[in-house]
């Protein structure tokens, strides 16, 4: 049998590396002259800064990505610190007087009333999840405060690049669920290019061949089956194609699609998908400035969601005696235009949250349409499947339920391993 994947990101590599390793003959072809697509590295000044993701897995050693990491044999440490999500409350942001409160403590922030009330909610949620509603609409009806908005509005915005008013009530909770089974954030030593580099050899090891700078033109269709690829004229033929690059593209390259009532239903949902966007500040930090490897939400920032300071669990990430702090921020559909004002609006953010650190801005990145923080927004993914027998889609636009970014994409491509490979859930 013989499997062909389009694009080296991470779902591409994590699909290659299971089936290479389940005794299919695996070819991956990229169109960039690199592997990794937004989970990889490049080095300015000393700083391993990302090409998307940041040096973090959301949960750690122990949640989804790592558990399949580990079991198709790939050699990457990952390493997690006790107590590295916190929330910084700011009694007076432009004074610089705060407190940071642990993740799992924050509603310690709340009246005594609203307390109880939370206490109580979190009873009855892991019994009855909320549905049919935003994450917003949800915090609004049962904790009407506005540091509970905020709060929930930090967290969507670091997990999922959306406000809380564009999560899923559903995909929110689920995330929750997932923080219980599987803890918090960790960092690989090596950063994301350790994943993904890890990856690929694995899929060479087992016989796989991984071509740049190649790129897939058509996806060839068959009595709507996926029968191969063609590149530069040439056809390239297989068992199944699997897709890292999103159901929209993956469709574009079907010129010869049915016209069947199925797929025009699955070109209805194609139209529904809307990536989402966000920016990215790096900064070269001469001091801590956090002080841990894990996730510090800022909730009464104006535009930064989350920042994380890695270089606390893998010093080599920046030269020595330095850090590198990577600050990330949604960026609203209506705002995608004015990326400019939204990175000065972060900058002012950053300047507000580290008042008199010794730091300078190494990048402020923007990601967004057919570059963005995810394919699909979270909440609104259509599925691994397609109406073309024997091809799937992977990756940020297909990813599992309540996985925090490269976690979903995790359990996206367990999810089509399980299809394939007959495998139990």
């Amino acid at each position: 049998m013989k499997a062909i994947v389009i694009g080296s990101g991470l779902g591409g590599l994590l699909s290659a590396a299971k089936l290479s390793g389940s005794g299919y003959e695996v070819e991956v072809f990229e169109r960039l002259a690199m592997i990794g697509g937004r989970f990889t590295n490049f080095n300015i000044n000393g700083y391993q800064l990302t090409t998307g993701a940041l040096h973090m897995l959301p949960h750690g050693p122990t949640g989804p990505l790592a558990q399949l990491i580990k079991e198709v044999n790939a050699k990457v440490i990952i390493e997690r610190q006790d107590d590295t999500a916190f929330m910084r409350i700011h009694e007076d942001l432009e004074k610089g007087i705060y407190k940071d409160v642990p993740f799992g403590k924050f509603g310690s922030t709340f009246s005594a009333w609203n307390r109880i009330k939370l206490a109580l909610l979190l009873i009855s949620t892991r019994k009855w999840s909320p549905k049919n509603c935003s994450f917003e609409e949800w915090i609004t009806k049962n904790l009407n405060m506005p540091i509970a908005q905020q709060m929930a509005d930090s967290f969507c915005g670091w997990a999922l690049s959306l406000k809380a008013a564009d999560t899923p009530v559903e995909e929110a909770f689920e995330i929750f669920e997932n923080l219980y089974r599987h803890g918090g954030p960790g960092v690989p030593i090596g950063g994301c290019k350790a994943v993904t580099d890890a990856l690929a050899d694995v899929v060479r090891k087992n016989g796989g061949s991984i071509e740049t700078k190649t790129e897939v033109t058509e996806i060839l269709v068959e009595n709507r089956k996926a029968v191969g690829v063609l590149i530069d004229g040439q056809k390239h033929m297989a068992d199944i194609v699997i897709s890292n690059i999103g159901h929209p593209f993956t469709n574009d390259l079907c010129k010869d699609a049915p016209t069947t009532p199925q797929y025009k239903q699955y070109l209805d949902k194609i139209r529904t998908i809307k990536p989402s966007a966000g920016v990215k500040i790096c900064l070269a930090a001469n001091e801590p400035l956090i002080g841990h490897g894990g996730v510090l939400f800022t909730p009464s920032a104006k535009r930064v969601n989350g920042i994380n300071e890695v270089t606390n669990i893998d010093p080599k990430l920046a030269p020595p005696g330095k850090h590198l702090v990577m600050a990330h921020q949604t960026v609203q559909w209506d705002r995608i235009p004015f990326l400019e004002e939204e990175i000065d609006l972060g900058i002012a953010d950053l300047e507000r949250i580290f008042p008199n650190k010794d730091y300078e801005i190494l990048l402020a990145q923007s990601y967004y349409d057919g570059w963005p923080v995810n394919r699909s927004s979270s909440g609104t993914d259509i599925g691994n499947t397609t109406p073309i027998e024997g091809l799937y889609v992977v990756g940020d636009g297909a990813k599992g339920k309540g996985g925090i970014e490269v976690e979903g994409v995790a359990l996206g491509v367990k999810n089509t391993m399980n299809i394939i490979l007959g495998e139990g859930n």
